[in-house]
């Protein structure tokens, strides 16, 4: 179905309300302002990761805030790779964890990663797979390679391959491109996704951030390692054939929570090419759109240079505007840079480059 055909969810707020009596007639309070969504920025101080995350966290309303109700969180990193430049550091997922689990949370660490020799990168040519076994050993590598093995068995939570094991089917009313997407039961059973993303530049997407961390919950026994499939499907709707495919990932979860690890970021062509750039930041918000928007715009992109923020904006989500968001924290100035920027390509130039055979 093309977006040009797609009945886009709207949000209409109205009604008057009056009080009358035989001596006056006062008019109804107006109604309340919906609160603004929240993201906060925290320098790192002296390395302090453990410090930012929770400082983060607590600008937020705390811990006990942003987790009330929910009781099993899946934490998902952005390890596109086994490269420790270009994927979530293991110290900001560990303080969130720990964090969690003082709070008595059921914690656990997900991802479906894109690629890594010698499983789907031979010779220097990446391939797409749907092979189980291949996927299985490519994950349980780049776990080990990038530390995360060690981290799960330190606080002892469970590390998930979103790419194999027990899948189920989840509809999605509105879809962009499919109506339909099978996921890891783990998140449809969790109560609070937590996306974890490195701040990074995207040839594709522009940018990738907590939203585009969620191409990782693809699993590549149905679309394919490095989501071949998933990229075909959806550039017959849009050239990228990345935004909008995040956007009905994002509506298949329950994304309620996104800490950007800024303390390295790439620039140019991310996510995997380009150089990195040492902010030394944490960004952290409860509305998905409204934290990447800010960590966007710190990278010196505007909200319409990022077409998953307009398809989010079709599909109902807010905001919409930067002056929509209330920023806590750190001053905007003091941290905000012009990043590089990535030559983006949309899909049907990438795919002819790149990953086109299948093993």
């Amino acid at each position: 179905m093309q977006l040009t055909r797609r009945t886009l969810l709207t949000t209409a707020v109205g009604g008057t309300l009056a009080a009358t009596s035989t001596l006056h007639a006062s008019a109804a309070p107006a109604p309340a302002a919906t609160p603004k969504p929240t993201v906060s920025i925290v320098k790192i101080p002296n390395g302090n990761i453990d410090y930012a995350v929770e400082k983060a966290l607590d600008l937020l309303g705390g811990i006990a805030t942003v987790t009330r109700g929910k009781d099993r969180i899946l934490l998902k990193p952005n390890l596109v790779f086994a490269s420790p430049d270009a994927t979530t550091k293991p110290p900001v997922v560990r303080a969130l964890a720990r964090l969690m689990k003082a709070a008595n949370k059921d914690v656990s660490i997900a991802e479906g990663s894109a690629a890594a020799p010698p499983f789907n990168v031979r010779n220097g040519e990446v391939f797409r797979t749907t092979k189980p076994e291949l996927l299985n050993a490519m994950q349980q590598d780049i776990f080990h390679r990038l530390g995360y093995d060690d981290l799960a068995k330190t606080l002892k939570v469970p590390l998930i391959n979103l790419h194999t094991g027990d899948l189920a089917t989840v509809t999605v009313p509105g879809a962009f491109v499919f109506d339909r997407l099978t996921i890891h039961r783990t998140l449809i059973e969790t109560d609070l996704l937590c996306s974890v993303p490195m701040m990074k530049t995207h040839t594709l997407a522009g940018v990738t951030l907590g939203l585009k961390n969620l191409i990782g919950a693809y699993p590549g026994s149905i679309y394919q390692a490095v989501r071949g499939r998933m990229h075909d499907t959806a550039a017959t709707v849009e050239p990228s054939g990345t935004a909008s495919a995040i956007i009905d990932m994002v509506r298949a979860n329950k994304l309620g929570l996104v800490v950007v690890d800024a303390s390295t970021a790439m620039e140019g062509d991310g996510p995997s090419n380009g150089p990195l750039v040492p902010m030394e930041t944490i960004i952290a918000g409860a509305n998905p759109l409204a934290t990447d928007m800010v960590a966007a715009h710190l990278m010196g992109f505007e909200p319409a240079n990022i077409p998953t923020f307009t398809l989010a904006n079709q599909a109902g989500m807010r905001p919409e505007r930067l002056d929509e968001i209330e920023i806590r924290g750190e001053p905007i100035q003091n941290v905000a840079r012009n990043f590089l920027r990535p030559h983006v390509v949309p899909w049907s130039v990438a795919r002819a480059v790149w990953a086109t055979r299948e093993i």
